[in-house]
């Protein structure tokens, strides 16, 4: 079964109602209103070719029959993107082909019609991620930005939030960003240094491991998000890229707020 281009996919019987067989999603690229515009005048253009073929006999109106021929590739290509087998046996030269044709260009004007509530009603379900569950120093400092869709500055005040909350939490503003997660999240402090530490038995081999495991997620964080957010002057970012971003410090926010602040010894 063909399901290329995103479509929905769906069959009509003899009788012309609809079956709906799989469900994807409809390219976004895809001009809806001109294709169903293309098909409602090309319907259109064949009734009164066939009210013209009742009246005169023969094969009906030469002029309406040849705008016909040059309507028939365009309603073919349409009818193939929607669901391939609806331009399947579309011959126009027969004196059946015109209202073959008219009935198929009305099954994919039903797609048409259906095709949101599909892609809303009909979708697979899978799981989805709430940004306002987001931890709230990535979520509170994001949203507005987010909502503007800024999404490239809204991972950016993420960050920047996280670095202000962690300052302020060890007493350390001399340092920032990549630079401080370096200093306050090493598991090999040096003798009277500040830094945070997962709370738990230090021994346990869970929590030494998990302690281990910040500062290198925290620097990725910093050094592979927050910075090209912060330098790059790219196009603005892909929204789900940067859910994920934000998704990605969120973590590193409620691992750090769930830190004890300690003093090497």
């Amino acid at each position: 079964m063909h399901v290329g281009d995103g479509v929905v996919v769906v069959s009509g019987d003899a009788a012309g109602a609809r079956e709906l067989v799989d469900v994807t999603f409809y390219s976004p690229a895809m001009n809806r209103q001109w294709m169903r515009e293309q098909l409602e005048a090309f319907s259109e253009l064949v009734d009164r070719y066939l009210q013209t073929r009742r009246a005169e006999g023969g094969i009906g109106n030469k002029e309406l029959r040849q705008q016909l021929f040059r309507a028939e590739a365009t309603t073919k290509k349409i009818l193939h993107l929607l669901e391939p087998t609806l331009a399947e046996n579309i011959d126009l030269g027969p004196l059946t082909g015109p209202a073959y044709a008219r009935n198929q260009a009305q099954r994919a004007l039903g797609i048409l019609d259906d095709m949101d509530e599909w892609a809303t009603n009909l979708a697979p379900d899978s799981p989805t991620l709430r940004a306002d569950q987001f931890h709230p120093w990535v979520w509170t400092s994001a949203s507005t930005l987010w909502d503007s869709k800024h999404y490239r500055a809204a991972v950016h005040a993420a960050a920047t939030a996280i670095n202000a909350y962690t300052q302020t939490k060890v007493g350390r503003t001399d340092i920032a960003d990549t630079e401080l997660m370096n200093a306050v999240l090493t598991d090999k402090p040096k003798p009277g240094q500040v830094f945070l530490q997962l709370p738990g038995d230090p021994n346990d081999q869970t929590i030494k491991t998990r302690n281990r495991a910040l500062r290198p997620y925290a620097e990725g964080c910093f050094a592979g998000i927050r910075n090209p957010a912060a330098h790059q002057h790219a196009p603005e970012w892909d929204e789900q890229m940067a859910l994920e971003y934000l998704a990605a410090f969120s973590i590193l926010a409620r691992w750090i707020d769930g830190c004890v602040v300690k003093h090497a010894t």
